[in-house]
C-alpha cells in the first residue's frame, strides 16, 4: 500500500508541477486517491465568496447536477470547521441526522450513515476549496484512510497556490509587455516629432530647436507657451527624445480634461479608500513618469490647491499620495504647456506667483502656423504621406490650387486646424490628386478698414520663389515627367528651368 501510494503521489506531484494544467491535475488527484481512499463520488470544491463550487468531480455517482452543485458556507458547521482546523473529517451518522445535514441533500440518493468524508483545502491558513468523498456503503471512513487524504489534500493545496501565482505572473508578464508597447510607441512618437522640427524650414523655428536642444539636456522644467494646436505636445515629445531620458517614460496630463476634485489624485495617485469611489490604491503620473518627462498640458487650469502640490515636487521631488502620510521620491522632468497668459493669472490670484517662477526657468514661444508659412507644405506632405502608410488609402499629392490654398490660409487653428483639413479632403479623395476644393477652406475676408492683415506682403518674386521651393520639396527635385514639377506647376520642363535659375533654384 505504501508503495501504491508512493506512486500516486509522485503522480500528483508532478502534475503539480504544471500549473497550466490545473484542471488535469484536480482530476488527476481524484483518480489517483480513488486507490487509495475508495470512495463512489469524489467532488473538488473551489471557495467561491461565501460558497463553494464544485470545481472537478470523479465516480460513478456523477451526475450534472454535482457538476454544477454549490454549497453555501452558512448552511454547513462542520464544513467551515474543517476548513477552520485544517484537516480532514470523517463524517458520522449523527453528522447525518443532525439538523445541518448532508451536503448533497436533494442532488443525491445517498443511505443514512453512509461513509463521508471532507478534506479541507488550505494553505498558510487560507481555505481554498475542499474535497468531498462519499460511498454508499454504511460505514465510517477508518482514520488511516483520513489521514492519507490529507497528504492529497495538502498536495493539492500547494498545486493551488502554484497555480494562482502562476497566473498573476502571467498577468504580470502580459502588462510588462503591453508597458514595453507603450514605452516603444512613445519612443516613436518622440523620433517623429524630432524629425518633425528638425524638418522645420522657418527661421525662427529652427533657432526655437537649437535652443530646446540645449535645454533638454538639463533637468530644468520648461514652459511652453502658444496658442491652442501650436504643437506643444510635439516640441515636448522632442525635447524628452533629445534629453538624457529619453529611454524612460514621456506620460502627459490634460490639466483641462480632469474634473478639479481628480486632478490630485491623477497626479500623485491616491490609497484605498481616499474618497468615495477609491475601491484600490492607483498610481498617479509622477510615479508612472519617475526617470521620464510629465508633460502638463493646459497648465493654466490647474487647481490651486493642486498647484501647491505640485510646487513641492518641483522643490525636493517629493510628495504624497492623496489619503496617504507616506512621503515618495521621483526624479521626474516637468515640461508645462498653455495657451493661457499665466502673468495675468498670476495678477487674478487664479495662478501662484512662486510656481510660475519655478516653471518659467526656460520658457519658449512657439510661433503660430501662420507666422511660419513656410512649414505648412511640408507638414501637410509629412502627414500624408504618414496616413498612407498606416491606412490602406492614399497615396495623395496636392494641387497647384491646392497648395496655394494652404499656404495662403490664415489657420487660426495652427496645426491641428492644418491635420483636421487634411483628414476631410483625405476622405472626400480616397487617393490622388487633392483639389483645393476637398480642403473646404473658406477665403480669408479682407479687413473692413481695406488694409491687409500683414503690413509687408510678400512681393511676386518672393511669392513665385517660395511656391516653386515647395513644389520641388513635393517631387523631390524631379521636373520632367509625369508627376513632376513641370507637369503639375503646367509649364514647359524648359521654362520651368529658366523660371527656377532666374529664382535662384537648383
Amino acid at each position: 500500500m505504501l508503495s501504491r501510494l508512493s506512486a500516486q503521489l509522485h503522480e500528483v506531484a508532478a502534475l503539480a508541477s504544471r500549473p497550466e494544467r490545473l484542471d488535469q491535475l484536480l482530476e488527476g488527484t481524484l483518480h489517483a486517491l480513488h486507490s487509495i481512499v475508495p470512495y463512489d463520488l469524489a467532488a473538488l470544491y473551489l471557495l467561491d465568496g461565501d460558497a463553494l463550487r464544485v470545481q472537478a468531480a470523479e465516480g460513478r455517482l456523477v451526475t450534472p447536477a454535482v457538476l454544477g452543485h454549490r454549497l453555501k458556507l452558512a448552511d454547513f458547521p462542520t464544513i467551515r470547521r474543517a476548513l477552520s482546523v485544517g484537516r480532514p473529517i470523517a463524517l458520522t451518522a449523527h453528522d447525518h441526522d443532525s439538523d445541518e445535514g448532508d451536503p448533497y441533500d436533494g442532488v443525491l440518493d445517498l443511505p443514512p450513515g453512509h461513509s463521508c468524508m471532507v478534506v479541507p483545502l488550505v494553505s498558510a491558513d487560507r481555505p481554498l476549496g475542499l474535497i468531498t468523498l462519499d460511498r454508499t456503503a454504511c460505514a465510517v471512513y477508518p482514520s488511516e484512510r483520513v489521514e492519507l487524504a490529507g497528504v492529497f489534500g495538502q498536495v493539492v493545496s500547494t498545486a493551488l497556490v502554484f497555480a494562482e501565482q502562476a497566473a498573476l505572473l502571467d498577468r504580470y508578464r502580459h502588462r510588462l509587455k503591453e508597458q514595453v508597447s507603450v514605452l516603444e510607441a512613445e519612443q516613436a512618437d518622440g523620433l517623429d516629432a524630432v524629425a518633425a522640427l528638425e524638418a522645420s524650414a522657418d527661421p525662427e523655428m529652427r533657432l526655437l530647436v537649437q535652443r530646446l536642444r540645449i535645454a533638454a539636456r538639463s533637468d530644468a522644467p520648461i514652459l511652453l507657451l502658444g496658442e491652442t494646436g501650436v504643437g506643444k505636445e510635439v516640441v515636448s515629445r522632442a525635447v524628452h527624445a533629445w534629453s538624457p531620458r529619453a529611454p524612460a517614460p514621456f506620460v502627459k496630463l490634460n490639466c483641462a480634461a480632469i474634473p478639479a476634485e481628480l486632478v490630485e489624485s491623477e497626479l500623485f495617485g491616491h490609497v484605498r479608500g481616499a474618497f468615495s469611489g477609491a475601491v484600490s490604491s492607483r498610481q498617479g503620473r509622477f510615479a508612472t513618469a519617475d526617470g521620464g518627462t510629465l508633460l502638463l498640458d493646459e497648465l493654466g487650469e490647474m487647481p490651486l490647491a493642486a498647484q501647491a502640490r505640485l510646487l513641492r515636487v518641483l522643490q525636493d521631488g517629493t510628495f504624497q499620495p492623496v489619503g496617504s502620510d507616506r512621503t515618495h521620491k521621483v526624479d521626474v522632468r516637468v515640461v508645462a504647456a498653455t495657451n493661457a497668459d499665466l502673468q495675468d493669472a498670476v495678477h487674478k490670484g487664479s495662478f501662484r506667483e512662486d510656481l510660475y517662477y519655478r516653471l518659467a526657468v526656460f520658457p519658449v514661444a512657439i510661433p503660430p502656423l501662420r507666422a511660419r508659412r513656410d512649414d505648412i507644405l511640408p507638414i501637410a506632405e509629412r502627414w500624408l504621406e504618414a496616413r498612407n502608410l498606416r491606412s490602406r488609402h492614399g497615396p495623395w499629392s496636392l494641387s497647384p490650387d491646392a497648395r496655394r490654398h494652404l499656404h495662403n490660409a490664415q489657420w487660426p487653428g495652427n496645426v491641428r486646424q492644418l491635420v483636421n483639413v487634411l483628414e476631410r479632403a483625405t476622405i472626400l479623395q480616397p487617393t490622388g490628386p487633392i483639389e483645393a476644393s476637398h480642403l473646404g477652406l473658406q477665403p480669408a475676408r479682407r479687413p473692413a478698414d481695406g488694409h491687409r492683415d500683414d503690413p509687408t506682403p510678400l512681393s511676386f518674386e518672393e511669392q513665385e520663389r517660395r511656391y516653386f521651393t515647395g513644389l520641388l520639396s513635393h517631387t523631390r527635385g524631379r521636373i520632367y515627367g509625369p508627376g513632376g514639377a513641370a507637369e503639375l506647376a503646367g509649364l514647359k520642363p524648359t521654362t520651368l528651368q529658366s523660371k527656377l535659375k532666374k529664382r535662384g533654384l537648383k
